[in-house]
Parts: structure tokens; C-alpha cells; sequence
């Protein structure tokens, strides 16, 4: 039997009555009004409102005011939104007293009770032992020069280890000779194109290095995902790089685009493994294409591998390096793998961009301790960090698995996407409730991130409204606990009120 709204003790009917009084619009006045018939009782707590529809015809309003102001107040504390159940009064029927917190440093952000940031993995997850078992070793079998002035290629025995991991792992093809260690993938965009940290030498595809015999030149613009960190682009802002968009569909970046893209454009930097942070592999059909225009355009494909050891639900997806080493830039970390807190990353070069990235590292700035490169060697040489990323693939596997079927449970009307490979997951929402669903998140404690801070200024016709789930973030004992208040935070679906 359908609920009546009209006349239950227990909830509030269209005989609810509000005064939309003051100034401003009719979502600020229906705000004030719910609020205040909070505060003072008349609302008390645990009583369900009515849906959209209801009240927007008593109160002669539109559907989305009251949508609105409904997500507001959910936002705020007032009013809580579940699926299955409508949205409520909050139990509480005040926000919580305010605390004094101690100032924080400029730019500094509280740290949230539940961190479902992407980007980081699980840091109790680090293999401690191994490391320390790997450093004994490999420390014993250093020669001395190793502790004396390094060589800014890197040391020799972790490129070997390199060159033989990422052909097995990865399918690149490459020695020792053709890779540059460095601090991460920043550190290398920076090599690449100039801007601070990147050394003595300046950015090597600015036209600024003869050794280089890439056609680029100064004003050249880069190509890049219509999703994307903002932090590279800002890198590559305060190099004076223009940077151009690419759009997404399920199958990756449209690559075919590049010959339309206006301007002689002879770079573009691409997530093939699994894009981010929308996810899904570059099509087949598109990394051959991809390559196809390098060699004809006498261009540069950057890769950014940065999770392309954790894939779930499908076959391993080989580098686009392995295609052609003469014009793929390939660049990985550990910072997904091990921990950001190791600054170790590397750059599989084509040979003519070996000398330009050297002279552009510098013969005293920017190298990685030689310590670490020394540990990460003997870790990577004795199968210690093949067992270890085996270990944690199985661990986050169960983590997206949690996820995905909590969110099928309590948020059916829910789309999780992105999820076949890597370490977070996309939560395509309904449009217009992203940044209402953001601010809830903060509000509650939760650490999380909306899928339009991703994209490029340029890329307004592709917007989106969805949510970044970094499910690998939290310690293991709070995991749960993080998914059940991501739930919480959610919009509910469309036509429930």
C-alpha cells in the first residue's frame, strides 16, 4: 500500500508548513525555512519529508529547488538521504558545537576520519622486512664507488633490474642504456619540458638541447586526456606549455582527434594502461594508430604507467612502448606499487633523448639516493617485489570487491566504473549533485575527490558528475568503516524523496 503523506503520525504530509520569507531566491528561502523548522522542534528528529515532487507542488516551487535544498541541508548536517529510505531529519537536531582547532600552516588541510583519497596505497601495506632484508644485501654486496659521487643515469644494477622487470612485466623493449632513473613522474615531465626541480639543464623537448633531434619547438602545443591531473598540467603551464584535450570514451582517448588538433602539435602524453582517472585500457585499434601518427608526424607518445601492475577482470595490458622504443617516452614509479614516500621513477628513453635528458638532470642536481636505488635492486632481483605486488593486488582486488557490492546494495542507482584495473574507482553521479556530494563528503569526514577537478579547462563539453574512490587509501581495520561512510554521503536516487 502507497504511503500517505497526509495523514501519518509519524511523518510530515503536504500540510507541512513553511514560510518562504526574506530575500534571495526560492532554494535559499525553502533552505531557511526546513532549517529552522528543524531548530525549533517542529521537525523533530528521524521525521521523513516529503518527496521532490510533494513538496514542490505545495509550496508551488520546482522539482530541483527542493531537490536542492534538500542536498544542502544533507550537506550541512540537518538532513540525512539513504537509499530505500527517503531523506530525514538528521538525529541530531543542532550541528555540533564548534571546536577549536590549533592553526594550520597556509595551504594545509585537516586530515579526514575516513580517507578515500586516490592516489596512495594502503601505507601499513609496505614491506618493511623485505626492504630492510633487501638493504642488508644489498648494501654487502655494493661496491665503494656506489657510496661516492653517483652517476645521474641512475645506478647500473637497478637499470638492469629495471630493463629486465618491465620486459617481463610490461612488454617494453629496452637495456640499461636507454633508462634514466629519477625522483617520479613529475620530476620527469619536468626534465622533459623545463620549470623548477628539473635541473640544471632545462627541459629537453622545449627545443632547448641539441642532442635531441625531436622537430619541437618552443610554442608547440602537448597533447593530453580530457581527464588528467591538474598538477601535470600546471607543470607543464609553468613551462609555458599550452596543453590541448583529447576526448574520452569507453575505449580511451581518441586518438584519431590528433590530426585535428589545432596547432603543430608533436607530443601528446596519454594513461593506456588504464586511463586516469576515468579508467579502461587505450583501444587496441588506438595504440596502433597512436604510434602511426608519431612516425608520420614525427611525434612523441609520453606514457604514464602509474598503476599498470594492479588489473583484476582482465588480461595483462602490455606498454605502448613495446610498439615502437624509438617514439614512446615510458615513464613509471613505485610510488603506486611500493609508496610515495620512495622517490623512485624512471624514464625508458628512445636513444637519441638519453644524452638530452642527462644534460637536462644535470651533473649535481635531482638524483634519487643511491641507497634506495641499491635496496629497490635487490628487491626487485630476488622476487620480493613481484611477491609483494601479487600480494597486494589480491588485497585490493577484495577492497573493490567490497565496494562494488556494498554500493549495489545501498546505491543501486549508482554507476561504479574504472574498475577492471588500478587502485581507485569512478561513482558516475546524477548530473548537478557532484559538488553537493563533495561537500557532504567533507562534512562527514570523508576524504574524497569530484571527478570534475580532473577535467582539462578546455574539455567543458565532455563534464561529467562523478566521484574519485581511492578504496586502496585506508588502513585495512578502517576499511569498512570508510565504505559504510562513503554510503552516507551519497545522493540518492533521482525520484526518491
Amino acid at each position: 500500500m502507497a504511503e500517505s503523506w497526509v495523514n501519518s503520525a509519524e511523518r510530515i504530509g503536504s500540510d507541512l508548513h513553511l514560510e518562504l520569507s526574506g530575500g534571495g531566491s526560492r532554494r535559499a528561502a525553502l533552505i531557511r525555512a526546513l532549517r529552522a523548522a528543524v531548530q525549533d522542534g517542529r521537525l523533530a528528529p528521524g521525521t521523513r519529508l516529503p518527496p521532490y515532487r510533494s513538496l514542490a507542488a505545495d509550496l508551488g516551487v520546482a522539482r530541483n529547488t527542493v531537490a536542492d535544498a534538500y542536498a544542502e541541508l544533507v550537506a550541512e548536517g540537518w538532513l540525512t538521504a539513504r537509499q530505500g529510505s527517503g531523506t530525514r531529519v538528521a538525529e541530531r537536531s543542532a550541528p555540533p558545537p564548534r571546536v577549536r582547532v590549533p592553526k594550520r600552516a597556509p595551504g594545509a588541510q585537516p586530515k579526514p576520519a575516513h580517507n578515500l583519497v586516490q592516489g596512495q596505497p594502503d601505507a601499513g601495506s609496505f614491506p618493511r622486512a623485505a626492504w630492510l632484508a633487501a638493504a642488508r644485501r644489498a648494501f654487502a654486496a655494493a661496491p665503494n664507488e656506489a657510496f661516492g659521487p653517483g652517476d645521474p643515469q641512475g645506478r647500473i644494477e637497478l637499470r638492469r633490474a629495471l630493463a629486465s622487470y618491465l620486459a617481463r612485466v610490461r612488454g617494453t623493449r629496452t637495456d640499461p642504456d636507454r633508462i634514466v632513473v629519477c625522483s617520479g613522474f613529475t620530476h620527469a615531465l619536468r626534465l622533459l619540458f623545463g620549470g623548477p626541480g628539473g635541473g640544471s639543464g632545462g627541459g629537453v623537448l622545449r627545443g632547448r638541447s641539441p642532442s635531441s633531434r625531436l622537430r619541437s619547438n618552443r610554442g608547440d602545443p602537448i597533447a593530453v586526456e580530457a581527464y588528467g591531473l591538474g598538477f601535470h598540467r600546471s607543470i607543464l603551464d609553468a613551462a609555458r606549455v599550452r596543453t590541448l584535450p583529447l576526448p574520452l570514451d569507453e575505449h580511451g582517448a581518441r586518438v584519431e582527434e590528433l590530426a585535428d588538433v589545432p596547432g603543430p602539435v608533436r607530443a601528446v602524453l596519454l594513461t593506456p594502461a588504464h586511463q586516469f582517472p576515468t579508467g579502461g585500457p587505450l583501444h587496441p585499434a588506438r595504440r596502433s594508430a597512436v604510434v602511426d601518427w608519431a612516425r608520420t608526424h614525427d611525434g612523441l607518445i609520453l606514457e604514464d604507467d602509474y598503476d599498470g601492475e594492479f588489473r583484476y577482470d582482465r588480461e595483462p595490458v602490455g606498454a605502448v612502448q613495446g610498439l615502437d622504443p624509438e617514439r614512446v617516452v615510458y615513464i613509471g614509479s613505485v610510488s603506486k606499487s611500493l609508496s610515495p614516500a620512495v622517490r623512485i621513477g624512471w624514464m625508458v628513453l628512445p636513444e637519441h633523448l638519453v644524452g638530452a635528458v642527462l644534460d637536462a638532470k644535470g651533473e649535481r642536481e635531482a638524483w634519487v639516493s643511491v641507497p634506495d636505488q641499491l635496496t629497490l635492486a635487490d628487491l626487485v632481483d630476488s622476487g620480493h617485489y613481484d611477491r609483494h605486488i601479487r600480494r597486494m593486488r589480491q588485497r585490493y582486488r577484495r577492497r573493490r570487491d567490497h565496494l562494488v557490492t556494498t554500493l549495489a546494495e545501498r546505491a543501486p542507482h549508482i554507476t561504479v566504473t574504472g574498475i577492471a584495473a588500478g587502485l581507485h574507482a569512478v561513482l558516475r553521479l546524477p548530473p548537478g549533485t557532484e559538488a553537493t556530494a563533495v561537500k557532504a563528503a567533507a562534512w562527514q569526514g570523508v576524504g574524497l575527490e569530484g571527478l570534475s577537478g580532473y577535467r582539462h579547462p578546455a574539455a567543458a563539453a565532455h563534464a561529467q558528475d562523478g566521484l574519485v574512490v581511492g578504496y586502496a587509501t585506508p588502513p585495512e581495520h578502517g576499511y569498512a568503516a570508510a565504505v559504510e561512510a562513503l554510503c552516507g554521503v551519497l545522493p540518492p536516487a533521482p525520484d526518491e524523496g
